[in-house]
């Protein structure tokens, strides 16, 4: 019933948004709802790859989750199915999506003093100054702005690292997960996540992968947990809702006493991180006040509420495919992710794109298709997904 209820949603979502594109055009600022991207039916180099991949995944993919070296192997299948995902578009594609007048490279070269940079950080926050950040770096934290300035200080610098960076940090998923979750059966869904449509290559798809990493290492030990979230504050501010996911990662059953002591190392982590970007000049709060204020003083004040409102849940179902759909279970992960979604929508500040925004919640709603029978056809169902996405529809990220 809930893959129906799935269906109908997606179908609404994609002829409602076509309907008010028709007669009311530029009010949704996306032309293949409920995605941000274009309708566009199109092959390129990376489609006979990524349907060999998906096919082996398919066939060996539950086997290969029990192998000794399922990490490994897990991970470099997901950065091949991810680079295959992209290169439907074509490289020229991959390379230049991170290095666009809107997003974070373009202003890379003008950084030379980061201590300066951080003091002034929210001076050029909101739109309409003269020297107002592009729309990607003023709408997040100076941290992901910093990630690229620093690969650029290592000789790394331009689109294409920056693309290539984003795809191996966000295929990390696969081993975080797993060993956050203490289940391998869910590598092969892993690796076939539709989402990979947007990790390769958008910013996103590297907070994801961070996230994941923070989490796992939450699980473990709880202080270094704490300094990567602490760091995920400042690649996104939306990824201050990752608090529900964190409080899973040190729950500790039964024993309260254990999960408070991991809470208060965790926070320690986090705030270290805080305190040491409010020494440098920029303070947290006063980046998130400013930068709702950018987000109305552009599509957010277009786009309608009560068309995202839902189209962004359809948006999500494409993202975790039929098998994440299937296994949504009663588990402490996903109930987490539900509630981190669920606020992130009714926020208002969602509006359309959630496809790659929400990549750093969405992965957690796998985690129960470890307990799916039958998994080499929804495995199927899910490289089915994807592929049909990335060939119908052109997508921006």
């Amino acid at each position: 019933m809930r893959l129906v209820i799935a269906g109908l949603l997606v179908a609404a979502a994609v002829i409602v948004g076509l309907v008010v594109n028709t007669y009311h055009p530029g009010l949704t600022y996306v032309s293949a709802p409920p995605f941000f991207g274009e309708w566009q039916p199109h092959i390129g180099p990376g489609t006979p790859a990524a349907i060999l991949i998906a096919f082996l995944v398919v066939a060996k993919g539950p086997e290969l989750a029990r192998h000794r070296f399922a990490l490994p192997i897990a991970y470099v299948t997901a950065v091949a199915w991810t680079f295959a995902l992209a290169m439907i578009d074509g490289w020229n594609l991959f390379v230049g999506r991170l290095a666009t007048m809107d997003e974070y490279l373009h202003h890379v070269p003008e950084i030379t003093d980061i201590p300066a940079t951080l003091n002034s950080f929210t001076t050029r926050i909101l739109d309409f100054q003269p020297d107002s950040w592009t729309t990607h770096v003023s709408a997040h934290p100076p941290g992901a702005l910093l990630t690229f300035v620093w690969l650029d200080r290592i000789g790394l610098g331009g689109g294409t690292i920056a693309s290539i960076f984003c795809v191996l940090v966000g295929a990390l998923v696969v081993v975080a997960v797993p060993k956050a979750i203490d289940n391998y059966a869910v590598l092969p869904f892993l690796v076939l996540f539709p989402g990979a449509v947007w990790v390769g290559a958008s910013a996103d798809g590297m907070f994801m992968g961070v996230a994941a990493v923070g989490l796992y290492l939450l699980t473990r030990w709880p202080v270094l947990g704490g300094i990567v979230l602490g760091w995920c504050l400042f690649l996104s501010y939306g990824l201050i809702l990752l608090a529900p996911l964190a409080l899973a990662a040190v729950w500790q059953k039964g024993d309260l006493g254990a999960t408070g002591r991991r809470v208060v190392l965790a926070l320690g982590g986090a705030l270290a991180v805080v305190g040491a970007f409010a020494l440098f000049g920029f303070w947290w709060y006063d980046g998130y006040e400013l930068v709702k204020e950018r987000y109305y003083q552009g599509y957010g004040i277009v786009r309608p509420y009560w068309y995202f409102v839902w189209a962004n849940l359809a948006a999500l179902a494409v993202v975790i495919g039929p098998a994440g759909i299937k296994g949504l279970r009663k588990d402490k992960w996903v109930i987490a992710a539900g509630v981190a979604v669920l606020a992130a929508d009714l926020s208002g500040l969602s509006k359309a794109e959630t496809e790659r925004i929400w990549l750093p919640f969405a992965i957690w709603l796998l985690v129960g298709t470890s307990k799916l029978e039958n998994q080499k056809r929804w495995l199927t169902a899910q490289a089915v997904t994807a592929l049909a996405v990335n060939h119908l529809v052109l997508t921006n990220w």
